[in-house]
């Protein structure tokens, strides 16, 4: 707004557009502006300048943690008791926010105890519809004001092309995974669903992560909770996160043993180094891409249907419960393991309550257990 690029209205409305919509919601209201300023050259640009940073430091700290071994066990530990605090925050401050109130609250509860009986990915996306549906019937209210008008320099014919990509991707990558075994498209369709599904942005995608990576071998629940600690330290987008998994996935300890390959001789092994951060960073941000492309020129379309927000509302709460079910388990009982770890936990929570940088309680967290360790 400073550059009036756009005016106090319509960057509010862009911002109501890209919250209804899954994915990464700060990234894709940067790709939407970049889009308006200069078509999808700009969208490009924009999204490298706010992503670049803090993929490339999470790429850097996912390969110099491989090569100190056992020497980062302390630093890790600490940075998987940050995570505990982090989500335990995101919890509370999306329940207060989009399940505080008779009607979302249970909705949030039972999302939960669902995801937290069956914790696979089929689990969550089912809770996300039925909780889609159930929004619909009984969270009704009147539509929003009228958006705001903004030129967007692309037709119909794109949005529609896009969408049907987004769908398209959907289902052929999981197919194309299934035919062609490779790994590449093993990792890409992991993380693209990852990106497809979540609503809510940020912490939300960690439960759709890690029932990808850590199931089947590729990255221990130990380098996973590291990577999300680490994340909190850098600015930028916590879907970044996606390239210190792509970069830390490493090769499987023997192709004699099945437990090495999750169990599975017959599942490819994915790319990991600097090919495979890449590639994860680009699977999980496509599906953004691919709906601002496909919302935008039927702008503010959704926010204007009582029927779509009554919809959300009830997705919104279903993901709060999602991710009371991932802090439940898998992040806090893989990082707690005595009662010291459960006092490091609530003073980094205390830390973050009292507005301290993430990057100071993840820095002061991770020493105190690299000095205890």
């Amino acid at each position: 707004m400073r550059r009036r690029w756009l005016d106090e209205a319509g960057y509010a409305e862009i911002v109501a557009v890209c919250q209804s919509l899954p994915g990464p919601t700060s990234s894709e209201v940067g790709i939407a502006i970049g889009l308006l300023r200069g078509r999808i050259a700009g969208a490009l640009v924009s999204w490298l300048g706010f992503t670049l940073p803090s993929a490339m430091a999470l790429a850097v700290f996912a390969l110099v943690v491989g090569r100190l071994g056992d020497q980062a066990a302390g630093p890790i530990h600490g940075l998987n008791l940050v995570a505990v605090a982090v989500v335990a925050l995101a919890v509370w401050s999306m329940a207060r926010a989009l399940a505080w109130d008779v009607l979302r609250a249970p909705i949030a509860l039972a999302a939960a105890a669902v995801v937290f009986a069956f914790p696979t990915a089929l689990a969550q996306i089912a809770v996300i519809v039925v909780a889609g549906i159930v929004g619909w019937a009984v969270l009704r209210a009147p539509a929003g004001p009228a958006p705001a008008r903004v030129a967007v320099p692309i037709g119909r014919r794109v949005a529609v092309a896009c969408a049907a990509l987004y769908l398209a991707l959907l289902v052929v990558l999981p197919l194309a995974r299934v035919t062609a075994q490779s790994g590449e498209i093993t990792l890409f369709d992991s993380f693209y669903r990852s990106g497809a599904l979540v609503f809510g942005g940020g912490h939300l995608v960690l439960p759709l992560l890690q029932a990808e990576v850590v199931p089947p071998g590729w990255v221990t629940q130990e380098q996973f909770l590291a990577g999300y600690g680490a994340a909190q330290a850098v600015p930028g987008p916590l879907f970044t996160f996606a390239a210190y998994l792509g970069a830390v996935i490493g090769a499987p300890a023997s192709i004699d043993d099945p437990l090495a390959l999750g169990g599975d001789l017959f599942t490819p092994w994915p790319p990991g180094g600097a090919f495979g951060a890449a590639l994860a960073l680009i699977a999980i941000f496509l599906p953004g891409f691919l709906l601002v492309f496909a919302a935008l020129p039927s702008w503010g379309a959704l926010r204007a249907r009582a029927d779509a927000q009554a919809a959300l509302r009830g997705i919104n709460a279903a993901v709060v419960g999602i991710l009371l079910a991932a802090l439940i388990t898998p992040v806090a009982t893989s990082a707690i393991r005595a009662p010291v770890d459960a006092a490091f936990a609530l003073g980094a929570l205390a830390m973050l309550l009292g507005k301290l940088p993430p990057w100071f309680v993840v820095i002061t967290i991770a020493a105190i257990a690299s000095l205890l360790r």
